[in-house]
C-alpha cells in the first residue's frame, strides 16, 4: 500500500513562514498542554506497569533486535528479527508499547485522540506524544531496554502467513540501521539481515500477488537545493525499504486475522480502485512518457515499470489516488457493534489492521490491545472497547487534517521551484477540466482556460505563490 511524503534534504528556511502558516490554518500544533507533557514525565519515570496494563511481560532482551528507519529517525516504532524456520521464515516484530505508558482517560490520552496521528512537514513532524516520549522513553532506541509488544509469526517458504502470537516483553535494540546505508554499503553484521529480508520480501509480495492485490513501492518527493535553486524530484523505495514494509504488512494481516477470530477490532478497510481513478492515472502515466495501452490492465503496467527511472517515481506518486476510500472500522460484535460488510482491504486482497506505529498512529495502540488480549485468552479492557465506537471517525478527522497539510506543503514547495520560470511555456496533459499534469518538472497543477482531457498540451504559467501554489493558463487551443 502506498504513501507519499515529501521530504527535505536542506534547510527549508526561506519556505519556514509558509509552512508556519499551514500548520496554524489547519490546527496543527507543536505545543502540548502541561498536563499533557506531566502524565509523560511520569510515564518516563514510573518503574512498575500502571494498573490498566494486564499480564505478566516476559523478557526477550536477549533476541538481537534491530532497526531499520529512514536516516535521522528517533521515534522508533518497529525493531525486528528474522531467522530462517525449515524452507520458511520465523518474524519477530517488537513494536513500542504505547498503552504502558498513557493511562485511559488522562491528559495524554486526550491529546492523542485530538491528534489522531503525527503530521510530517517537510521542516518537521508535528508528534501524535510528546518527544521526551516518542523520542526517547517509548522509543526502540538501540541499547535502551524498553517495554514491547512482540509479535511472533511463522512465514512458510511461498510467504503465506502462518500461526501469529503477541506478547508483552522487554526488548533491547541492538542496533539502528538507516535504508542508506543498507542499501550504499551494509555493515558486515547487517549484512544476513539484508538477505534474509530480501528472501523474505520476494516471497510475500508473491504470496499478496496470488491473493490479487496491488502493491506498490513506496514513493517519496525529495527537495533539494542546487546551485541556490530548489529542486524537486520523486524516487522509489528501494528494496530494502520494501522488504521491511512486507513485515509491517504481514504483522497487519495476522493482527486482522485475531481481530476477526475474537470479534472485536477494528479494521483498516479500503474499496478497490475505481474506473474513473484508473483512467485519471492512464493519463498521467502519459504524461509521464510511462506507456499505457487502451483495455491494459493496471497490474501489467505495474509489473514493466522500470523502479530506477525517476518517472516511475512520479508515476507511483500519482498513483497514490487509486487507494482513496480506505477507512478505519470499529467493531465489537458481543457490544452491538458488527463487522463491516467487506472486511478485504482492496489493495492487500485479506483483512488488514494498523498494529505496528502506535508512537505515530493513533489506532495502533488500540488495535494492540485487542490481540493482545484475544492471544491471552482474556477479555478485551474496558477501556478499549469503550473507546472503539468512535476510534474510526477520530482517525479518519486526524487523516484528512494531514493529508491537507502534506497537499498545501508540496504545493508550496511547487510554487518555490516554478517561482523563477513564471511566464514560461511548458507541456503537460489535462488530467479534468481544470488540472493539468507536466512532464518536466513532474507537477501537478491548476490550469484555467480551455482544458483538453487526456491530451498532450502547451500551458504557461502565470502564477507560483507559496499561499496561493501554482497556476498555469492553456497556451493555446489544441487542434
Amino acid at each position: 500500500m502506498p504513501t507519499r511524503r515529501l521530504v527535505a534534504r536542506t534547510s527549508m528556511a526561506t519556505l519556514e513562514p509558509a509552512f508556519v502558516a499551514i500548520r496554524a490554518r489547519e490546527g496543527v500544533s507543536e505545543a502540548y498542554p502541561i498536563e499533557a507533557i506531566a502524565d509523560a514525565e511520569r510515564a518516563r519515570g514510573a518503574d512498575s506497569e500502571p494498573t490498566h496494563v494486564v499480564g505478566e511481560r516476559a523478557d526477550l532482551t536477549d533476541v538481537p533486535f534491530v532497526t531499520v528507519d529512514p536516516e535521522g529517525s528517533r521515534d522508533l516504532d518497529q525493531a525486528l528479527h528474522v531467522e530462517p524456520a525449515g524452507a520458511g521464515w520465523t518474524v519477530r516484530y517488537a513494536i513500542a508499547d504505547v498503552a504502558a505508558h498513557v493511562v485511559p482517560a488522562s491528559a495524554l490520552d486526550r491529546e492523542t485522540h485530538a491528534r489522531a496521528e503525527t503530521v510530517y512537514c517537510p521542516d518537521r513532524r508535528v508528534g501524535l506524544h510528546p518527544a521526551i516520549m516518542s523520542e526517547g522513553f517509548a522509543s526502540l532506541l538501540p541499547g535502551q531496554r524498553t517495554r514491547a509488544v512482540v509479535w511472533t509469526i511463522a512465514v512458510g517458504p511461498t510467504g503465506d502467513l502462518g500461526r501469529a502470537t503477541v506478547e508483552r516483553a522487554w526488548v533491547e535494540s541492538r542496533a539502528q540501521y538507516s535504508y542508506d546505508e543498507l542499501v550504499a554499503a551494509p555493515p558486515p553484521d547487517a549484512a544476513r539481515l539484508v538477505a534474509l529480508l530480501r528472501g523474505f520480501g520476494d516471497a510475500r509480495r508473491g504470496a499478496l500477488r496470488r491473493l490479487g492485490a496491488v502493491t506498490l513501492p513506496k514513493p517519496s518527493q525529495e527537495v533539494t537545493v542546487d546551485s541556490g535553486r530548489l529542486r524537486l524530484s520523486f524516487r522509489v523505495a528501494r528494496g530494502v525499504e520494501d522488504d521491511n514494509a512486507q513485515v509491517s504488512l504481514l504483522t497487519g494481516a495476522a493482527a486482522a486475522r485475531m481481530m476477526l477470530d475474537a470479534g472485536v477490532g477494528v479494521l483498516r478497510t479500503m474499496p478497490p480502485a475505481s474506473d474513473e481513478a484508473l483512467a485519471r492515472l492512464a493519463r498521467q502515466a502519459h504524461a509521464l512518457g510511462i506507456a499505457w495501452a487502451d483495455g491494459e490492465e493496471y497490474a501489467t503496467v505495474l509489473a514493466r515499470l522500470d523502479l530506477s527511472a525517476p518517472r516511475t517515481a512520479a508515476f507511483l506518486t500519482a498513483a497514490v489516488q487509486l487507494f482513496r476510500g480506505a477507512a478505519w472500522e470499529p467493531f465489537d460484535v458481543a457490544g452491538g457493534l458488527p463487522v463491516p460488510a467487506h472486511t478485504r482491504h482492496g489493495a492487500l486482497g485479506v483483512p488488514y489492521a494498523h498494529v505496528t506505529a502506535p508512537l505515530r498512529r493513533l489506532v495502533d495502540r488500540y488495535g494492540t490491545e485487542v490481540c493482545l488480549a484475544h492471544c491471552a485468552g482474556l477479555d478485551v479492557p474496558t477501556w478499549v472497547r469503550d473507546a472503539l465506537p468512535a476510534l474510526g471517525g477520530e482517525m479518519t478527522t486526524g487523516a484528512h487534517r494531514g493529508s491537507r497539510v502534506d497537499r498545501a506543503c508540496l504545493e508550496a514547495v511547487e510554487a518555490a521551484v516554478l517561482a523563477p520560470r513564471v511566464g514560461e511555456v511548458f507541456e503537460g496533459v489535462g488530467l479534468d477540466s481544470d488540472t493539468v499534469q507536466l512532464a518536466d518538472p513532474a507537477v501537478v497543477a491548476r490550469c484555467s482556460g480551455d482544458v483538453a482531457v487526456g491530451r498532450r498540451q502547451r500551458v504557461r504559467l502565470v502564477s507560483a505563490t507559496p499561499d496561493a501554489g501554482a497556476r498555469f493558463t492553456v497556451e493555446r487551443k489544441q487542434s
